[in-house]
């Protein structure tokens, strides 16, 4: 005789957690730079934030949007939350190293230069069903 196997039910993929972060740490552009962008972000849905940076000319687009695809990712694959109403909960940018640097001037004499780099830190959450 075959030998039954147990059929359990296979449960449903509940969010372990309500919000997914990521970073990106010591990105060499400096943080007021990086809150232009941000801000147009904070607060949008996944799908729009994308559409948003697609479209926006400062070179960070790009790094801040593979920032969200990676919370994203962390979100669905890890936590098991859905991908359809996820939104940037929170996005921030601070400071980071700063490079000590010497910018030559007229007459044999030296200025400093600092040259700033940032911390960016995006939180995704689930919109509550309305």
């Amino acid at each position: 005789m075959a030998k039954e196997k147990n059929t359990v039910q296979p449960e449903e993929n509940k969010p372990l957690r309500n919000e997914a972060k990521a970073e990106l740490n010591n990105y060499g552009v400096t943080p007021r730079k990086v809150r232009l962008v941000i801000d147009l972000v904070r607060g949008k849905d996944i799908d729009t934030a994308y559409d948003i940076l697609e479209n926006t000319e400062k070179l960070c687009a790009r790094d801040i949007k593979k920032l969200i695809k990676s919370a994203e990712a962390n979100a669905v694959n890890n936590f098991h939350m859905d991908r359809d109403t996820l939104y940037v909960a929170s996005i921030t940018a601070n400071d980071s190293l700063k490079l000590k640097r010497i910018l030559p001037r007229a007459k044999g004499a030296a200025s400093g230069l600092v040259k700033r780099w940032s911390n960016v830190y995006v939180t995704l959450k689930n919109r509550e069903a309305k």
